[in-house]
């Protein structure tokens, strides 16, 4: 048991003192508790030897009631105060997990589905906070009230004590054999419920598409499959516990059976008197709770501890990308200049190349373009400047500095990125626009939104910049969400200004409009886009095009278009697409 809880011991010693107080508050309610037969049965002998009398029979009775109410005293103390530090720990738990998956790197979350970290996070947790609040609780009580219960079936009759006890090794050889099984599909059901959020999810996120191509019906189906799956499982470990319940109600049946033929006759030859016998039968009765609740306690604990396995499973990964290479020396308020260099840069994904020998200086408060074929490699370059993904030692550089000696909160909070994949929040406009820059003033936020054209279009919204754009953004036009981002972006003033194809929804002349506000608005900026059109690139102080992973030009709009190679391919090809627009 302990071995399994192990994960959790830096969370439970934040709280010794409150176990501590809840173990005596245990130990104190147990101790109150084997006092009540106790009583009944000298109450019995008294009253068959002296004869009953009103001051006797209410003597007793209000003994009873006064143990009885220091009892519930102490049981109210350990249910508040051990439940309690459950919560705590759920609570404690859940904020260092989500911190913890907040400084993961983009790996980690290929490898894991967004649908199965929710069920960790929810029902793994839950699982958790039962294992460490009521399955404890209970198994002291359990271990406890045995103890004290056995001192006093000793005391009265050692051999009616064996004799009673006698099928409890069953019992505990049935726990045993059925709390692996138990653990084990219990594994495969915390399995099932991932898979049923991470299709949930994926369905809800992806539900344009799906009525897009009329697979509502194909979805559906795949979800009752995963669902009857689970129900599948979930029924097999009930069939368990279907089991486990109702033996252990049998053996302790068959125990209260063996206690009364055995403690009957000794009562008739005298060797223990009638208040003692039914002393005895109170503390039997009072262990029939405690042993059944054995097999809540063994479902609690597996279903706990493979729970636990599980978070600890995402507790134990480590992040690729962090601050272990960082200079202690540079301030957490530190400003860049945005001077960018690549030294002879390869990167791959596992095994698969994608960046050749990339050499290139981008000085600060330039522009960079770079264009290129689809899979060249575009999209990469820029995540290794901003860290999503970890370049090789020493080949990228900023302001002169390796790129992983920057703290990643000093680095990223330079720069400010448009990804091609525009993400919103459900929240209103105002808060994703100052997503990161939440100092930022009204005016602040106003320029940002002018100079990404986006001002006047939310200005018109019934409720303005508090109008609530819904999950992902979906209540805006793709030309209204990648504006928003560029907004977001332009109003953290970042040294780096990274645009990956963050115009592609918008049309040309909103393209031009933006470009203006963007060259006004970045003049101490770096800035780096990407883009498939070459009017987006043609005014941008060097412009690089990527071809497999290598630069194969580099030059400005004038020199690429006179070594008529890739981009001057390219520029011909769309200025006849727009002349046969116009024609047209």
């Amino acid at each position: 048991m302990l071995r399994d809880l192990r994960p959790l011991f830096a969370y439970m010693r934040r709280y010794r003192w409150g176990y501590v107080w809840g173990s005596l508050s245990v130990v104190a309610t147990n101790v109150v508790s084997v006092q009540g037969p106790r009583i009944i049965g000298k109450a019995i002998d008294y009253l068959k030897q002296n004869g009953a009398t009103r001051n006797t029979i209410l003597f007793y009775a209000g003994l009873l009631v006064a143990i009885y109410l220091v009892k519930g005293v102490f049981l109210y103390a350990q249910r508040w105060i051990l439940i309690g530090i459950s919560r705590e720990i759920e609570f404690d738990l859940r904020n260092d997990l989500f911190k913890h998956l907040e400084k993961q790197d983009s790996g980690f979350y290929h490898r894991y589905r967004t649908g199965d970290i929710m069920a960790r996070m929810t029902n793994d947790l839950n699982a958790v906070r039962m294992l460490l609040g009521p399955a404890l609780m209970y198994s002291a009580n359990t271990v406890s009230l045995f103890l004290f219960a056995l001192v006093y079936l000793l005391h009265y009759s050692p051999y009616l004590t064996l004799v009673a006890l006698a099928p409890m090794p069953v019992a505990s050889i049935l726990v045993q054999y059925l709390g692996s099984k138990i653990h084990t599909r219990f594994e495969r059901i915390q399995a099932s419920f991932s898979d049923i959020s991470a299709q949930a999810q994926e369905n809800y996120s992806g539900v344009r598409l799906i009525r897009a191509f009329a697979r509502e019906e194909s979805q559906i189906g795949l979800f009752e499959s995963l669902n009857r799956q689970y129900i599948s499982r979930s029924l097999r470990l009930v069939q368990l516990m279907g089991m486990l319940w109702p033996t252990l109600e049998f053996i302790l049946g068959v125990s209260m059976m063996i206690t009364l033929l055995a403690g009957g006759h000794l009562v008739l030859q005298g060797r223990i008197s009638a208040g003692d016998f039914v002393a005895f039968n109170a503390y039997m009765i009072q262990l029939i709770w405690p042993i059944i609740a054995i097999g809540w306690v063994v479902n609690i604990f597996q279903r706990g501890t493979a729970s636990v396995k599980r978070i600890d499973e995402l507790l134990a990964e480590k992040p690729a990308i962090d601050d272990r290479d960082a200079d202690p020396s540079i301030p957490a308020d530190a400003v860049l200049r945005g001077d960018i260099e690549l030294r002879h840069l390869n990167f791959n994904y596992g095994e698969i190349p994608v960046l050749h020998d990339v050499s290139l200086h981008v000085p600060a408060g330039t522009s960079l373009a770079i264009v290129g074929p689809t899979g060249s490699g575009k999209t990469t370059l820029v995540n290794l400047i901003s860290r999503l993904y970890e370049s090789p030692d020493d080949s990228l550089l900023i302001d002169g500095r390796p790129v992983r000696e920057y703290p990643l909160d000093v680095l990223r909070r330079n720069i400010g990125m448009v990804p091609q994949e525009t993400f919103l929040f459900s929240e209103t406009v105002r808060e994703n626009l100052r997503f990161g820059a939440t100092d930022a003033s009204e005016t602040e936020m106003l320029q940002a939104a002018e100079a990404a054209h986006i001002r006047q279009e939310f200005e018109d919204f019934p409720a303005g910049f508090d109008t609530m754009v819904g999950e992902r953004g979906v209540t805006l036009s793709g030309g209204q969400k990648q504006r928003s981002a560029i907004a977001r972006a332009l109003l953290r003033n970042p040294a780096i200004l990274i645009l990956d194809d963050a115009l592609a929804s918008v049309d040309t002349y909103t393209e031009e409009r933006i470009l203006g506000g963007l060259r006004s608005y970045t003049t101490n900026s770096t800035t780096i886009l990407i883009s498939h059109r070459v009017s987006t690139v043609r005014n941008a102080d060097q412009i690089a095009v990527l071809d497999h992973g290598r630069i194969v030009e580099l030059g400005r709009h004038e020199d690429l278009l006179a070594l008529d190679g890739y981009y001057a391919s390219l520029y011909q090809k769309q200025q006849l697409e727009e002349e046969l627009t116009v024609a047209g």
